[in-house]
């Protein structure tokens, strides 16, 4: 037991020393150099582990896919600011209290900074290092500060439109609820990097200050403290600390700069699909005819008198076999064409009933360029979302709709495809595989180079792009979505609008056949007993005209049942059940329990319209003369509703809400007519527009 004991508390600390004491123990030893003395042996070792750390951290920022990858590079900068920053404490402590004794008094890193590199000589020295902070200060920094800058800015400006687009795709049934919060998790995390890289970028800004400031420091006291303490002459003085300081400060600038360098690297990264490496040769080495093209000019300088020819030659000639290397790897990767085989005589058959064929309820033409994206062997992208298509469908609508067929027309553009309902094109559009569409919300920070076009789902303005401008458009403000999502939210914005029509008799009987597995002695009560199939399918596809989900078919087929023994007439149906769904369908226009802010007719116009509905009966009509106002005066104030953030919804007595639905219907698609039935007791209903009267 006691030595179970022991080997239990042995691998607990273990476990502690490796991951938790790190940090600490390299704070602790951060503010020791502060503060203790420090030996030369001791000041080797931290220098060179200050050099080694610097270049780790540059090689992991250059192997990094993408920025988050190395989110913890703010605070990595943070400290190996206060790692150097502590060294420079150390060293002038040791280099004004032992200077005198010789340039190997602070160590032999800082001898072999201050006297090999430099030649010994404090005036090349002090060069070299004012070029060195220069490079850092002026150039690295202050670009790669301002980069980032740039970036919290625009990553805050983009987060509003990656939301959306996130929403997009989880309404659209593309992405689960888990994905939809990795992807939220991401974006938040993005801001929070490029807002630390913001800030910490003045870290390593300050750290050149502090350099040169130390530097000036360590001269001057160096010259006190050789002259007035240790009685040497002034020259002496001056070439000693001097050296001493230079040294000290290359050693400590030489690792800024690196991480400088790494700042940039993080910062200014494009693409998240390789490392920069990958990047610098895929782009910088992919055209052979450009590699021969620079070797030609190379060569020709090389052959102007008084040039340095061998040089100028030696490397064209390298140019020129990179670029015959490259061509040569292009021609080995390119497909060698294929003769078709060609195909066997067919006797001509004579026409038979197999040659008609039923017509597809939903299908989906491509041009030859989409078809990679609906290609079964290829795991084509498109054929998932599809899926996810139909499955979102019937958990928010309440039915299975039709498989969607998909087949390739050569007829087509070939990156267009169409979209047909029965036959009959209902939508259309434009696709480009590996491009992605920039959409405009609205309010965007700037423009992105690409193809102008225009969302075909929604008819937003647009911009095909390039992958590599991916960032670039959502830090503007623009909603990014590759090809297959394009084609996939126009075929999901399509079916929702078809619902109704998507309906048919088979689709009705096979909800009542799934319904009768669940309430088989009420669904057979109310069809066929009280309501035939065919009154059924009209009541449910007047809600569904209307934006009504029919995922409450319990609550559907019970009113019917009550209603049904008093009227067969589907809008009288249709009606009973719209005010038993009352509550779930203020709840989708008006979430929780906010307040009910609707547009409502003026009295005396209501009073005309429902004399017109009373006189009409079945047949009502509105005179033209009022169904011109009374359509202009609904158009304004549903722009008002949308210009504040409302839904667009009008509420009317229960005898008008049929009449106007159908009547506003093509002219405001968006606009939902909710009957006084309808609300439930418990919601506040606040006027906000008044429709034939004053506002």
């Amino acid at each position: 037991m006691a030595n179970a004991g022991v080997i239990a508390v042995q691998d607990l600390f273990a476990r502690f020393a490796q991951r938790q004491l790190a940090g600490p123990l390299l704070i602790l030893a951060i503010l020791a150099m502060m503060v203790l003395p420090l030996p030369p042996f001791a000041l080797d070792l931290f220098f060179t582990f200050n050099i080694a750390i610097s270049v780790i951290v540059m090689l992991v920022a250059m192997s990094v896919m993408k920025p988050l990858d190395f989110s913890v590079f703010p605070t990595v900068l943070l400290v190996t600011t206060l790692l150097r920053l502590s060294l420079n404490v150390a060293s002038t402590r040791v280099v004004l209290l032992e200077g005198h004794t010789g340039p190997g008094a602070a160590g032999q890193v800082i001898e072999a900074f201050g006297h090999f590199l430099v030649g010994g000589n404090y005036a090349v020295g002090l060069v070299v290092f004012t070029i060195l902070v220069i490079i850092n200060f002026v150039v690295i920094t202050k670009g790669a500060g301002r980069v980032a800058e740039v970036a919290a800015r625009f990553t805050l400006d983009a987060m509003p439109g990656k939301q959306m687009a996130i929403d997009a795709d989880l309404n659209a049934g593309l992405i689960g609820e888990d994905e939809a919060r990795k992807r939220r998790a991401t974006i938040a995390e993005e801001a929070d990097f490029f807002g630390s890289m913001d800030g910490a970028s003045k870290f390593v800004r300050g750290d050149a200050v502090a350099g040169i400031l130390i530097m000036l420091i360590n001269v001057v006291g160096g010259l006190f403290v050789g002259v007035l303490q240790h009685d040497m002459d002034i020259a002496a003085a001056a070439k000693t600390y001097t050296l001493l300081t230079i040294g000290d400060g290359l050693v400590a600038q030489i690792p800024a700069l690196i991480i400088s360098i790494a700042a940039g690297m993080v910062v200014t990264r494009v693409g998240d699909g390789q490392d920069v490496s990958q990047q610098f040769i895929a782009q910088l080495f992919t055209n052979p005819r450009l590699i021969f093209l620079t070797a030609g000019i190379i060569g020709l300088l090389g052959l102007i008198p008084g040039m340095p020819n061998f040089v100028f030659l030696l490397l064209a000639v390298i140019l020129a076999a990179i670029g015959w290397r490259l061509e040569r790897g292009e021609r080995a990767v390119a497909p060698l064409p294929v003769a078709a085989a060609p195909l066997p005589a067919r006797e001509a058959q004579e026409a038979s009933w197999a040659d008609v064929t039923a017509l597809d309820i939903l299908g989906l033409e491509v041009g030859y360029r989409l078809i990679p994206l609906v290609d079964k062997s290829q795991d084509g992208e498109l054929l998932r979302r599809i899926r996810g298509i139909r499955k979102k469908f019937a958990q928010e609508v309440g039915f299975l709709v039709s498989p969607v067929h998909i087949r390739d027309n050569l007829e087509l553009k070939p990156n267009a495809y169409k979209i047909l309902l029965k036959g009959v094109e209902i939508g259309a559009g434009e696709a480009f595989p590996g491009n992605l569409l920039a959409i405009n919300p609205g309010r965007v920070a700037g423009q992105v180079p690409g193809t102008a076009t225009k969302d075909p789902a929604y008819g937003l303005p647009a911009v095909w792009i390039e992958p590599a401008l991916r960032e670039q458009a959502q830090a503007y403000g623009y909603t990014v979505v590759d090809a297959s999502t394009v084609t996939a939210t126009h075929l999901n914005q399509l079916i929702l609008s078809h619902a109704a029509e998507l309906l048919g008799r088979q689709e009705t009987q096979a909800l009542l056949d799934h319904l009768a597995k669940e309430m088989p002695k009420l669904v057979e009560d109310v069809v066929p007993k009280l309501l035939t199939i065919g009154v059924f399918q009209k009541v449910l596809r007047n809600l569904l005209e209307e934006g009504v989900s029919l995922r409450d078919m319990r609550t559907i087929i019970e009113t019917l049942a009550e209603v049904a023994p008093r009227s067969q007439d589907a809008e009288v149906l249709t009606a009973q059940v719209r005010i038993a769904l009352g509550r779930s369908i203020a709840q989708e226009l008006f979430p929780g329990g906010a307040e009910m802010q609707v547009m409502s007719l003026d009295p005396q116009l209501e009073r005309i319209l429902l004399q017109a509905v009373a006189g009409g009966g079945d047949g009502a009509s509105i005179e033209p003369g009022l169904a011109d106002t009374l359509l202009r005066e609904a158009v304004a104030a549903a722009q008002r509703q949308e210009e504040v953030g409302l839904p667009t919804v009008l509420l009317v007595p229960g005898n008008l809400r049929t009449l106007l639905s159908r009547f506003l219907r093509r002219s405001i698609p968006q606009l939902k007519v909710l009957a006084h039935g309808e609300v439930p007791e418990n919601r506040i209903i606040r006027v906000t527009s008044i429709i034939g009267g004053r506002v």
